[in-house]
Parts: C-alpha cells; sequence; structure tokens
C-alpha cells in the first residue's frame, strides 16, 4: 500500500517525538499517554492500566526513588499528561468489527533503555533534533519505531474497518527490557480470546526491506538482584569478627561464571553489576549484584537457576552470609505456529514483492517476553508468531549510536496490514 504524504510525516514526527523523551519499563507515562490519545482519537475501545495488567505478576518494579524522580521531570513538562501516573502503562486497543470472525492481536512494546544517548554530529537524531533529552535514557532498540508502526496500523485498520470481520486487539507493552512487562497482562488474560497472534521487532538480524516472518531463537531466561548481607568489623583489630559480603559476592560471580554447559542446548550467564564494601579498613557487610541466566530452551534454563540456587547455599555456608535472590524478570523459549508462518511466508511474497521476504531465523540470540503472549495463545491451539522487519544500523541494539532507517516504519505497517487483512477480511 501506497502512503500519503502527511500519513507519512506525521507518522515520522510520532517516532521523533517518541524517542526525543525515552521512558524506561512502568515508568512511560507520557509515552502511554501519547499513544492512548491517538487511540481514543481513531475511537477504538481502550482498556489499561490495572484492567490489563496482573499487579501479582509485576516484574522488576521501579523503586520509589526511581518513581518519583521520573514524576518530578514529567511535571517540569508543558503537557497534560493525566493518566498512568500510578506506572501500569500497559494499553490493549480493541476494534470490534461487529462482523462474526476470529480475533487477531498484535503486541508492541514502549519502553527504552537506562544507556545516554551519543551526542556525535553523524548521529542521525542529533543531526535532525530529535536527540533525547531524558538525560540518562535512550530509545536504543527500536520500541520508540515499535509504538509508531502500531499507531499507525492502528489508523489505517480504523479507516479499513467496514473491510474487515472479528475483532483486532493492539497490544502496547511496557517493560519489555529486562522481560518484565508481558507476563502481567498475559496473566491478566489480554490474549486468552485470540486466535491469532503477531509480535515483531525492527532491526535485528535483517537489512531494509528484509522481512523475516518467523524469529526463533529466542533464549529462555531469568533475571535475578542479589543481596548480600555479612558483618562488619574492622579489617585490622578484629577480623574474625567479621562476615565478609565483599568476598562471598566475588566467589558467588566466579562460580556462577564456571557453571557447566548442558547436552540439550547453549547457555549463558552474566553478571552485570557488583556493589560492596564501604570503606578500607572495613569488613563488607553488604554487597549487591545483578546478573543473568539465559538457556536455548527452558530446561536449559531451569537446569542454570538450579545451578545458581546451589551455588547460593554453597557461598552461605563458607562465609556465614545471607544472601536473598529477587527475580525480576523472565522470558521463556517458544515453537511459534509452523502453519502460520508457512502462510504469511506466501502471502508476502505475493503481496509485497519488492521486499525480500525470508521464512525463518532461528540463531539464538536475545530474549523476548512476547514468547509468553505466544505460549498463551498456542497452548489453545491457536496461532502465533514472532517476526522481523528489517532495518540498516550501523550500530547494534542497546549501542548509545542505535538508530534505524525511519522509512521502514512504513514497511512493517504495511507487512503487518496485509497480513491482517488476510485473516480478518470479509
Amino acid at each position: 500500500m501506497n502512503f500519503d504524504e502527511d500519513f507519512k510525516q506525521n507518522l515520522i514526527n510520532l517516532r521523533r517525538n517518541l524517542h526525543a523523551f525515552p521512558e524506561v519499563g512502568f515508568l512511560e507515562i507520557r509515552t502511554a499517554n501519547i499513544v492512548k490519545n491517538y487511540l481514543d482519537s481513531f475511537g477504538y475501545d481502550i482498556q489499561s492500566g490495572q484492567e490489563v495488567m496482573n499487579k501479582d505478576y509485576l516484574m522488576g518494579y521501579p523503586t520509589e526513588v526511581e518513581f518519583n524522580s521520573h514524576i518530578e521531570k514529567l511535571d517540569q513538562l508543558d503537557e497534560e499528561l493525566p493518566h498512568f501516573r500510578d506506572g501500569y502503562t500497559g494499553i490493549v486497543a480493541t476494534l470490534d468489527t461487529q462482523v462474526p470472525g476470529p480475533t487477531f492481536a498484535l503486541r508492541f512494546d514502549m519502553d527504552a533503555l537506562p544507556i545516554t544517548e551519543n551526542k556525535d554530529s553523524d548521529h542521525y537524531p542529533q543531526a535532525n533534533g530529535f536527540l533525547s533529552t531524558n538525560k540518562g535514557f535512550m530509545h536504543a532498540c527500536g520500541h520508540d519505531v515499535h509504538t509508531t508502526i502500531g499507531i499507525g496500523l492502528a489508523e489505517l485498520l480504523k479507516e479499513h474497518e467496514s473491510e474487515l470481520k472479528g475483532k483486532l486487539k493492539l497490544i502496547f507493552q511496557p517493560a519489555e527490557e529486562g522481560v518484565r512487562g508481558a507476563r502481567s497482562m498475559v496473566e491478566q488474560g489480554v490474549v486468552d480470546d485470540v486466535d491469532y497472534f503477531v509480535g515483531a521487532h525492527i532491526g535485528l538480524n535483517a537489512q531494509s526491506n528484509e522481512i523475516i516472518t518467523s524469529v526463533k531463537g529466542f533464549l529462555a531466561s531469568t533475571k535475578l538482584d542479589v543481596q548480600i548481607n555479612g558483618v562488619s568489623s574492622h579489617a585490622g583489630a578484629q577480623p574474625q569478627d567479621g562476615r565478609n559480603a565483599l568476598l562471598a559476592a566475588a566467589t558467588f560471580v566466579q562460580q556462577v561464571y564456571a557453571i557447566e554447559r548442558h547436552e540439550k542446548g547453549a547457555s549463558r550467564v552474566n553478571v552485570g553489576t557488583l556493589q560492596a564494601g564501604s570503606g578500607r579498613n572495613v569488613i563488607a557487610d553488604e554487597a549487591f549484584l545483578q546478573l543473568e541466566v539465559r538457556g536455548e530452551n527452558n530446561d536449559v534454563n531451569q537446569f542454570m537457576m538450579k545451578r545458581v540456587e546451589e551455588i547460593k547455599a554453597g557461598v552461605e555456608a563458607m562465609f556465614g552470609v545471607t544472601i536473598t535472590m529477587t527475580k525480576v524478570g523472565e522470558a521463556i523459549s517458544i515453537k511459534p505456529s509452523e502453519d502460520m508462518e508457512q502462510t504469511v511466508y506466501q502471502l508476502l511474497k505475493e503481496k509485497l514483492p519488492s521486499l525480500n521476504i525470508i521464512q525463518e531465523e532461528s540463531t539464538p540470540s536475545g530474549s523476548e517476553d512476547a514468547t509468553y503472549f505466544i505460549d498463551r495463545v498456542m497452548s489453545r491451539k491457536k496461532d502465533a508468531i514472532y517476526m522481523n522487519i528489517g532495518s540498516n544500523h550501523d550500530y547494534n541494539h542497546h549501542h548509545p549510536k542505535f538508530d534505524v532507517v525511519e522509512n521502514d516504519i512504513f514497511n512493517g505497517i504495511n507487512v503487518l496490514y496485509e497480513i491482517v487483512k488476510h485473516y480478518q477480511s470479509k
């Protein structure tokens, strides 16, 4: 489909607006207000906040300090932002055609990353005036583009409502980074009536004008915050009275990295932060670290977690410390629908011959909590896939100079519109 210039420019402006004020997981308050305003104007039925998020399954929710700091930033903006100030930023927009038919859902994530965006003059957002103004945060994974694709698709589907049947559900999800946000929406039942589901990501392993109809390489993962409590003591006068949390943390980290590999698939482990101690001559009574494990499948990830638990117990016994591990994110591995993959592949090759349509990609890579949506839909014997919308990017995802080609927004809208039209046309 060819889009008129006003439609395209409005969406590019939206993308730049979102990019210029990135918000991390469960703090996408401004972003969600903008999304809701668009969806309201199109005439969608909106559910949001705790209507679509189960608080018992929230993971990695911001601290009170983080939350209040962000609210202070928002209050300094000259904007009306009345909604989502409780941090429940999920939105489900439904278009009910009133014609019997299947229910089709699509997921769009909205959150950014705690990364400081590069200010070099050759960085496209800097050169074109939409660099992040929220210091220390950046859309370094393209979720600003995902949100924009979702809004563009919403407008297009509403315009063509008379040609469609069934229900359409557009899910705008918080906190994909750290795989924290999807589970709460799934456990609130937002896809329990869904017959077809599509998730998609910009960039990744595909270049501009390439579309991968089924991405299968997502790793199962568990994210942990680890608090170690020991006993402080004078390092020179009474070292025997101390219980060294720093030394316990160092041993814990070494042993986690030494976990053996597994015959059932690839595994990963990373400790991303470690803080401990208060002074040169003080035995550290506290340490804190953030780690993640991953597995090519759920069995391998569970094995990695079992070994971490065993290492925890061993370090506690060795150093006389107490270790508390808090799960702050989780994703599962999935096998998407082969029938839907094949159907979409053939459809796009026919309908969008100018694009290079690739059937599947299965290299183990990162993790993605859209797998919870896919798993729930497929557990009901329905169909779900996860796609890759290609876009050239000189720097990898999560890099301070990450960016994509803005015109690939319209490839994304075209692709998703053709898929919805195939399944939902009268």
